[in-house]
């Protein structure tokens, strides 16, 4: 089992948020709340948060703005990720990665099916890697966000967690565009 031992520093992260939603604003956005309170909690930095309609070009726009700013090291979407005709942040997410983390939704879905059942495989979270910016898409719902962030990412983003985590291969992702 992995452990967070205190011979390391903590090194705080900065991570935008982005919720994808018809109908919400910042002043409803419970989900958006979560993972923002949660950012905070762990003692890293939100760097950014916004909301966007359910319309692929508009989120992978976002993306692509958040992946080009030095500020962002992390983009959080939370909305979309879903089977019906609007969800389509999950294509969004896939037309902008350069690699995607296969592992990560396999692992939301484990985490899920411990809060909600059989009924996780309604969800279809994924993450990449884009530009050096690691790249999460979680479903909209605030119980989502949670079971992602503290079963999942708050440990990855913290640079403590043995026997690896996201923080330290961080200055590698783009190796292979300093290299041409």
């Amino acid at each position: 089992m992995s452990t967070a031992p205190s011979e390391r520093a903590f090194i705080p992260v900065r991570i935008a948020v982005l919720t994808v939603s018809d109908t919400r604003s910042l002043a409803d956005d419970r989900s958006g709340d979560t993972l923002a309170a949660r950012i905070a909690e762990a003692g890293h930095h939100l760097a950014a948060r916004d909301i966007c309609p359910d319309e692929r070009a508009t989120i992978s726009g976002r993306l692509r703005a958040w992946i080009a700013d030095p500020e962002v090291d992390v983009v959080l979407t939370t909305g979309g990720t879903g089977l019906t005709g609007r969800d389509v942040t999950v294509e969004a997410h896939r037309d902008v990665y350069e690699k995607e983390i296969d592992a990560f939704g396999t692992v939301f879905t484990i985490v899920s099916m411990e809060k909600i059942g059989t009924s996780a495989v309604q969800s279809r979270a994924c993450a990449g890697v884009a530009g050096g910016t690691y790249l999460f898409a979680l479903p909209g719902s605030p119980g989502a966000c949670r079971d992602a962030w503290d079963g999942i990412l708050k440990a990855q983003f913290d640079y403590r967690h043995r026997p690896c985590n996201f923080v330290e291969i961080m200055p590698r992702l783009d190796e292979h565009q300093r290299r041409k």
